[in-house]
């Protein structure tokens, strides 16, 4: 007997609110014409939460996210919450939900549709067929790491961080980093800095040995500075690239620009069970917020990602990313990667995506 799957919707602020709205639209599409077992319900979150209950992560909304099969996290945050105290800034949703549900891998594929080369900075025969999946450890190292605090009454005053991995939170991205290559091109390269960094050094020792259970991937390590270099030089050497919390939210970061526009790409966030959070790499874009010209086709990803690894629909997945790509092929635009005024607006983009799946 098929279990209901629950399925948590976090809007959040700014262009969060317009790109998720196009993904309610394919998502409500997909579950009537599919007749799929799916409670889904929107609630609150980042700013907009802050503004309706003085925190931007209600409790009620992270017992949702805790009891949910796939969270579709739109975007948080905005200059308006920027002197918050961290507690109350929207940015602290994000990585309290990331926390408290152990969503511990980081996927972020970084892709380009080739009708789309000319988006991107980098001339055409460097990034074309660019192809590859960053995978980044969510939970641990210098974002979360204790001790941690700002010293105001010394001469000098300071500020510290503390960076740490454990043995266990190593093993587990790389596992899931050594499976991704598997099905992939075989090829995945650990980025850290082991020259200068003793947690480095620990990472890719423990990297290093579990190579052996994997005879079939072909490791490489590079220094994070050069991996960001050569993210640039030549992005297609890469496969599969795995790295800690910080080093990956850089290089992930990189990896979105280089197809031209950030508003082409997904993200999933997974425990060890492939329940997750799902989200597009860019942010709330404020600037943009209410225009109309958002590009919704990360969220619409995301949520094919979500189909695939959450909600076991991994067919469904298959019909969205062709109707994508079909979309792009077919010459439709957002703004953001038009090449003159002639795009669409954010809010038509889910019915063309829909009717390119029933004509699938």
């Amino acid at each position: 007997m098929l279990m209901t799957k629950n399925i948590l919707i976090l809007p959040g602020d700014g262009v969060g609110q317009e790109v998720t709205a196009s993904a309610i639209e394919v998502l409500d599409f997909i579950i009537k014409e599919n007749k799929l077992d799916f409670l889904t319900k929107s609630m609150s979150v980042g700013g907009q939460a802050y503004e309706e209950f003085g925190t931007p992560i209600p409790e009620e909304v992270l017992n949702e996210a805790k009891k949910a099969d796939a969270v579709l996290f739109g975007a948080v945050g905005g200059p308006k919450w920027d002197d918050l105290e961290w507690d109350k800034r929207p940015e602290n949703a994000l990585l309290t939900i990331r926390k408290e549900l152990n969503l511990f891998a980081n996927l972020r594929p970084a892709f380009l549709f080739n009708e789309l080369s000319n988006a991107s900075p980098l001339k055409e025969e460097i990034i074309k067929n660019l192809d590859i999946l960053i995978v980044r450890e969510l939970t641990g190292g210098i974002y979360f790491g204790e001790p941690r605090g700002v010293i105001i009454d010394q001469n000098p005053n300071y500020a510290f961080n503390t960076m740490v991995y454990n043995e266990d939170e190593i093993r587990r991205i790389a596992k899931v980093a050594f499976e991704a290559a598997q099905k992939r091109n075989g090829k995945l390269c650990s980025v850290e800095k082991a020259n200068v960094l003793e947690v480095s050094k620990f990472w890719r020792a423990v990297v290093s040995e579990m190579s052996s259970d994997y005879p079939d991937v072909q490791l490489t390590h590079q220094l994070a500075d050069n991996a960001a270099m050569q993210l640039v030089l030549n992005p297609n050497q890469f496969d599969v690239i795995v790295a800690s919390n910080l080093f990956g939210d850089i290089l992930s970061d990189i990896a979105a620009t280089l197809t031209g526009s950030i508003g082409m790409l997904p993200s999933a966030s997974l425990d060890s069970t492939f329940k997750g959070m799902y989200e597009p790499c860019h942010g709330s874009a404020p600037d943009i917020a209410g225009q109309n010209i958002a590009n919704p086709l990360a969220m619409i990803s995301s949520l094919s990602m979500a189909l695939r690894y959450s909600l076991n629909q991994e067919n469904i997945s298959d019909k969205i990313d062709r109707a994508i790509k079909e979309f792009i092929q077919s010459g439709y635009r957002t703004k953001d990667i038009a090449v003159d005024d002639n795009y669409l607006p954010t809010s038509e983009v889910a019915e063309k995506i829909i009717e390119i799946i029933k004509n699938g």
